[in-house]
Parts: structure tokens; C-alpha cells; sequence
């Protein structure tokens, strides 16, 4: 399994930043490749997400189930349809604020977007593939793809977390299994 963790420090308590990300319909807003999210369910354990992407040449509608949700720590997730992935978002509270904190922020917190994904499931057959292209090549110009992804959408929903622009700064860790 291969593995993507993005983390960044957002100057809200964790329990407003929880409330936010459990929002799956609104990732579409923050998503260069996402282009709608349909629910199904109440947004509790066992909720589906229908996610419809669009990349290159590829349009992609692909299912994801929330498996745990401990509010205000942390939200779990899995694919289950065409690849096997699973992922969660965590939320640490900070005990203390860092030095470059803004003058006004009064608490901060350190979220992790946090992504396992075994490219070698992927069916070939579910994607209709242009002629020519092969999955491999796909899954190769796909990964720089997908890391990017993960580094836009936590940068903009820091943004819209806190209601201003600034500098984010992110922690990115790949991992290859």
C-alpha cells in the first residue's frame, strides 16, 4: 500500500475544524478533479459518498463509506468499488501556539489528511481506457496527480476554515509499500 499524509496547522479549536471535514459533499468546492459528491445516507457510520472525478482523458465515479467517525478526533473512511484505499482525517489540539501564529489566533489545531491506497487494484476494465493506454502508464502519471490533490484541497479548506488567506504550510509524507 502506498501512502499519502498531508497535515498543516489550522488556528481553530478541533471540535470547528471536525465539523468541517466530516462535510464530505463540500470537497467538491476545494477539488481541481472532483467535480460533485452525492450522499448516501444521514452522514453517520456506513454513509456512502458517490464521488465523480474528472483527470486527462478519464471520467471516474467512485464510492467511498465512512467506517468510524469520533468526533471531534477523527473520521474514517473506505473505497469500495475498483480499488482498495482507505483514509482519515485527524485532528490534534495543540497545546501551545506556534511562534508564527496570527496576532488574533487564541488556539490551534494540526490536522492530517491521511490516505492508503493499493495502486495494483485498480480493474483495468472499470476505467475506459483510451486505445493505446495502459493502466500502468495511468497509475504512474496518476500518483504525482493525486499527491497535488491532497496538498490543494487541505490549502483550501484552511482558507475557508479560517476565513482569510494565508501561507500554509504543509507537511507532506509519502510513503511506498
Amino acid at each position: 500500500m502506498d501512502e499519502i499524509v498531508v497535515s498543516t496547522v489550522v488556528y481553530l479549536p478541533r471540535e470547528e475544524v471536525y465539523d468541517f471535514v466530516v462535510d464530505f459533499p463540500r470537497y467538491a468546492n476545494y477539488s481541481k478533479h472532483l467535480r460533485d459528491v452525492t450522499r448516501r445516507g444521514d452522514g453517520e457510520t456506513g454513509t456512502r459518498y458517490e464521488m465523480r472525478f474528472s483527470w486527462w482523458k478519464l471520467n471516474y465515479t467512485t464510492v467511498s463509506e465512512v467506517t468510524e467517525l469520533h468526533p471531534p478526533e477523527r473520521v474514517e473512511w473506505r473505497l469500495v468499488k475498483d480499488l482498495r484505499a482507505r483514509g482519515r482525517w485527524r485532528i490534534e489540539e495543540l497545546e501551545d501556539l506556534p511562534a508564527d501564529a496570527p496576532e488574533d489566533a487564541e488556539t490551534a489545531s494540526r490536522v492530517f489528511f491521511e490516505v492508503s491506497y493499493d495502486a495494483d487494484s485498480a480493474d483495468e476494465d472499470t476505467l475506459n481506457l483510451p486505445r493505446f493506454v495502459s493502466l500502468g502508464w495511468v497509475i504512474d502519471k496518476l500518483k504525482p496527480a493525486l499527491e497535488n490533490e491532497a496538498e490543494r484541497v487541505v490549502e483550501r479548506i484552511v482558507e475557508d476554515l479560517e476565513g482569510r488567506r494565508r501561507p500554509v504550510e504543509l507537511s507532506v509524507e509519502r510513503r511506498t509499500g
